[in-house]
């Protein structure tokens, strides 16, 4: 055999195993990312929510205030092919209409729950994080928002119970100093 064929064979070798690497790469990844963006079980769980509600607003403004109390509805949908709830809120709050959104995805990379709100009583953007706990259906939620009272962002804390019929109870929970106490509860519960 000549330099030339003995050339031409380890390049055809080295070129064939850089291609089947290259390849095994490509369907590792090509899974990785299929696995990423394929709605699964907490998906699922989300999917619940979907429906028309009745809500009950209980707020807190300070520990130990009166509380304030309203009543609202709520409409849900999946969206982006059944990866995120997507949840509209209407109710009066002190004589002032309250409309807000809110967004719930389950993150499959992070393995956690994310849930976005955004309303007309604001100009920010609160963003949770939270573990689902199957035993006792819950969504434990942290995260931060910021209080204009106090001018600065507040820990806060969510636990959200979920009902088999996808009706659920979110209790809020501000900290300020270290100390925490419930600034709000809603109650949702099935129309449709």
């Amino acid at each position: 055999m000549n330099l030339r064929n003995i050339l031409s064979a380890v390049l055809f070798i080295s070129i064939f195993i850089i291609s089947e690497n290259v390849f095994a790469q490509d369907d590792a990844a090509a899974k990785a990312m299929m696995e990423y963006i394929t709605p699964g079980s907490m998906h699922t769980l989300l999917a619940k929510g979907v429906g028309e509600w009745r809500t009950k607003i209980t707020m807190w403004l300070s520990p130990g205030a009166e509380p304030i109390v309203t009543e609202g509805t709520a409409e849900s949908e999946m969206l982006l092919g059944g990866r995120y709830l997507q949840t509209k809120h209407t109710a009066v709050f002190n004589g002032m209409p309250l409309n807000g959104v809110g967004i719930d995805g389950y993150d499959n990379g992070k393995k956690v729950f994310i849930s976005i709100w955004i309303d007309n009583f604001s100009t920010g953007v609160m963003v949770l994080e939270g573990k689902y706990n199957e035993e006792l259906n819950t969504i434990n939620f942290t995260g931060k928002t910021y209080d204009p009272i106090v001018g600065k962002e507040i820990n806060i804390r969510q636990v959200v119970k979920l009902m088999p019929d996808g009706s659920q109870k979110s209790e809020m929970y501000n900290s300020y100093d270290g100390k925490e106490f419930k600034s709000m509860e809603i109650e949702m519960i099935r129309v449709r």
